[in-house]
């Protein structure tokens, strides 16, 4: 740790040759891997340099890597792992229906139940159809929206995420589904409602997060929300929240906790039950496009899209687990957490930030407002590395972009170690980021 307050590259030199010297078998699993896999990785956000741990059990809110290093899971599979890694309600689920047979090519009890539940607990969701995904949610919303009001482009905002193929961090992705978008700009009205009328005769739907989570945990400003809501409906664009993050940050998502109620939402992560999973719902006379019973009805096929597992799964989290008093409880203890970390910022007096809502939160190294994807572009990319791997060298495990969720497991020993390695880390790095 000799150079850690000399620069940036110095620090981030020498946290990446500790992290190489603690993690060997993950080294060589890596190197193995990247012959039949590009970059050993068949999930981008997984990757990371100098070379992701591998990790081959979890139990509770604790993940050990191959190398038997023990870590407290603060990354919480990008909001997926609500539940940890090894609930005792979710598993008797999944054990029961592992009994009864798998692929059973045929409707069964429990996605009727679970879609109720879905319909009760989430304002904007009056009917809802099961995916494997958020991306294939948002593909089928999309399509969905095109026909319904016979338009055909998308309005989506600059550093958002809504899948692997609507991935718009800079921009458009390459790779990106072929709809003719438009992008407009998170939190900043002027430019956003100004593309929204250019283009108005032309936008099937807009699709915010409605807390941009690969962004850094940014909330949306309510007026610019509310101001989005009243023009849409005015100009007969379909408004859809993407919810597949930020649908654990209140019993009914964050169309309830804003008070806004979308005409569309998709869902996925956590409702499965830590299992693969996604859903989209919203308006009856909207969602009535794919019933069957129609002569001009839609196709949404998907052979599991109503798998056993994931259906026994999800059902047992929100009825059993995730109740809305659950819910509540838990995002509370994430407000109050993210309180405790800036305060520790704030005492140190150092450049940065705990940013988000609820149980997602964003870490940023700059003094600036963070308020949109390009405010959170300040804070240099090896500054994240520097953290990430900081704290994993300390035992926690985050995403690499800063973004962390909290999990129901977690416990108050977790919060309190965490706490600690980050003032840690900003006591060492002080000068580092003072210097960026």
């Amino acid at each position: 740790m000799a150079h850690t307050n000399l620069d940036l590259a110095n620090a981030l030199a020498d946290a990446k040759s500790q992290y190489t010297a603690a993690n060997p078998r993950s080294h060589e699993l890596h190197r193995k891997a990247c012959g039949p896999l590009p970059g050993g990785n068949t999930r981008t956000t997984l990757h990371y340099d100098p070379f992701p741990v591998v990790i081959e059990q979890g139990e509770g809110s604790v993940v050990t890597d191959v190398d038997g290093h023990d870590y407290a899971d603060f990354i919480g599979e990008y909001t997926a792992g609500l539940y940890g890694h090894s609930h005792p309600v979710i598993k008797a689920a999944i054990e029961k229906v592992l009994k009864r047979g798998l692929s059973l090519c045929s409707p069964t009890a429990a996605e009727a139940q679970l879609a109720a539940i879905l319909c009760q607990r989430f304002p904007s969701v009056e009917q809802i159809r099961f995916t494997n995904s958020g991306t294939e949610a948002n593909l089928m919303i999309a399509g969905a929206a095109r026909h319904f009001t016979g338009r055909d482009a998308l309005m989506v905002f600059n550093g958002g995420y809504h899948g692997g193929v609507f991935y718009f961090a800079t921009g458009a992705s390459p790779i990106n589904a072929p709809y003719p978008f438009v992008l407009g700009e998170f939190n900043d009205p002027d430019t956003t409602l100004r593309r929204l009328e250019e283009n108005a005769n032309r936008l099937a739907a807009l699709f915010i997060e409605p807390v941009m989570g690969t962004s850094g945990a940014l909330p949306v400003n309510l007026d610019f929300l509310k101001a989005l809501r009243t023009r849409t409906e005015e100009l007969g664009i379909l408004l859809v929240f993407d919810e597949v993050m930020t649908s654990r940050l209140s019993p009914g998502g964050a169309q309830q906790l804003f008070g806004i109620t979308p005409d569309m939402s998709s869902f996925g992560k956590y409702i499965g039950g830590g299992l693969t999973f996604g859903a989209f719902g919203g308006r009856a006379d909207v969602m009535a496009q794919f019933d069957p019973r129609r002569s001009d009805s839609l196709p949404h096929a998907g052979t599991f899209n109503n798998n056993v597992l994931t259906m026994a799964a999800g059902l047992a989290g929100m009825r059993d687990i995730y109740t809305p008093a659950v819910a509540i409880a838990h995002n509370a203890r994430g407000d109050a957490y993210r309180e405790r970390l800036n305060s520790i910022i704030e005492a140190l007096d150092v450049p940065a930030q705990v940013t988000g809502a609820g149980s997602m939160l964003g870490f940023h190294f700059t003094r600036e407002v963070i308020n949109t994807p390009h405010d959170a572009r300040r804070t240099p990319a090896d500054a994240r590395a520097l953290f990430h791997l900081a704290m994993l060298n300390r035992g926690f495990y985050l995403g690499r972009a800063g973004l962390a969720s909290l999990s129901l497991p977690l416990e108050q020993r977790h919060y309190d170690d965490f706490a600690e390695a980050f003032r840690e880390f900003l006591t060492v790095y002080a000068n580092v980021l003072r210097g960026m």
